[in-house]
């Protein structure tokens, strides 16, 4: 008999893989075992060839299915896993770990205390925090500094929440956070990291803003980046780049704004100065309420000898900005007697990327569209009257869309999540 099978096979198309259907091969190892048995088998599939046929078929099956899967790993699209850190070693990049949640708090003290990097303070729920940068209280008695949670993860850190000293330091009397922390995450996951391995093709290249984003994403730690730069000869404030709610900053002439959400400092300059033309200039003003402006030294080490020339370097310690959600839902009979936490827990998820979508991002628009679809999750006897979502308290929640200033890191805790059943 000749080498050959009626068992359809898999097909490259111009649109991607096409596997055949279970019927297809069926009906194809039916063809093959008749004629290999001269004809006139019993086609039944209760009968002993019958089985047979069916556990070829699902081998078969099975087998395209797996190789299908591969093909898809392949694509950077849609590569989970292992597959997808192997390509984004191919960029030498590797998957973030969890990343802790990040918060400024605004320590009080005598003049002259030095508040060093692993300066411990806790929340009211017992969570503590650990300083990221070393400061010393000024003469007005309070120093601002970013404290990173102990345990990485999304920890919820609502405003006003942190407020004991954990380890005392002579000299520093207070803590609080008057703002609320940025959520962290959890392991990176697939669409995050996808979308950090698409922005890290600009890291090796010189003086683009792509450079300095995919360089200042690479720092340990880094939650979130946002980088603009003012390219004329004049102090640029209002509208910028299409961001109607950057009013707060001017940027001066000819320089590189760059607002970011975790990392030490030291590296977050570093890592903008390596990356940046000859010549520009960086932030010098704070700019809106909550934002930090930060200014560290870089030493340009290649080929000098003392002395070293050093730089310095202006960034934004983006302010953490509380979004807040009315949600109303039809009431019913068949809807879990925790409908309201769950819906937080929900929009909360989707809001971090804890759900695997991407994370609400500084300078970017936030949809009340983005969180229907997990809402609608919890189960069929879910029905959604309206999300909307806004900045002020819940009851300011009137809007379809909310556009973060290029200095507002977007947080949320449940606490900031209205749910009405109607």
């Amino acid at each position: 008999m000749a080498n050959t099978t009626n068992v359809p096979t898999v097909e490259f198309t111009p649109a991607g893989l096409t596997i055949p259907q279970e019927s297809a091969i069926l009906s194809g190892v039916q063809l093959d075992q008749n004629a290999a048995f001269g004809g006139n088998l019993n086609p039944a599939l209760t009968a002993p060839q019958g089985q047979i046929a069916t556990s070829t078929t699902a081998i078969v099956a099975n087998a395209n299915t797996t190789f299908a899967t591969f093909v898809n790993q392949v694509d950077p699209d849609t590569a989970t896993g292992f597959m997808q850190d192997a390509i984004a070693r191919i960029y030498f990049l590797t998957r973030n770990p969890a990343l802790p949640t990040a918060v400024n708090l605004e320590c009080v003290g005598v003049f002259g205390t030095p508040i060093p990097v692993g300066a411990q303070a806790r929340d009211t729920s017992g969570n503590v925090y650990i300083c990221q940068q070393a400061g010393t209280i000024p003469v007005g008695g309070t120093i601002t500094l970013p404290f990173a949670a102990q345990v990485a993860g999304p920890t919820a850190c609502p405003a006003n929440t942190v407020t004991t000293i954990y380890q005392a330091i002579p000299g520093w009397d207070t803590v609080n956070n008057s703002s609320p922390g940025v959520a962290g995450a959890n392991v990176e996951t697939p669409a995050a990291f996808e979308y950090r391995r698409e922005q890290s093709v600009g890291i090796n290249a010189q003086g683009s803003l792509p450079a300095i984003y995919a360089n200042v994403f690479s720092v340990p730690n880094v939650i979130d980046v946002f980088v603009t730069q003012n390219n004329t000869d004049s102090v640029q404030s209002g509208t910028i780049n299409g961001n109607p709610n950057s009013s707060s900053f001017p940027i001066a002439a000819r320089s590189i704004f760059v607002a970011v959400v975790g990392g030490a400092s030291q590296a977050l300059a570093n890592a903008i100065w390596a990356a940046a033309n000859i010549g520009p200039g960086y932030q010098t003003a704070a700019g809106g309420a909550g934002a930090t402006l930060v200014t560290e030294s870089v030493q340009d080490t290649s080929g000098y000898q003392s002395p070293i020339p050093t730089y310095s370097v202006g960034f934004i310690i983006a302010a953490p900005t509380a979004v807040y959600f009315a949600v109303q839902l039809a009431n019913n009979a068949n809807l879990p007697a925790n409908i309201i936490t769950l819906v937080q827990q929900a929009i909360v998820a989707s809001f971090t990327g804890a759900d695997g979508s991407l994370r609400a991002r500084t300078g970017a628009a936030i949809l009340a569209s983005k969180f229907y679809a997990p809402v609608s999750l919890i189960g069929a006897e879910v029905s959604i009257l309206s999300i909307l979502i806004g900045f002020t308290n819940i009851g300011s929640a009137t809007h379809n869309s909310l556009q973060m200033g290029i200095d507002q890191a977007p947080t949320i805790t449940p606490a900031n999540i209205g749910v009405t059943l109607i």
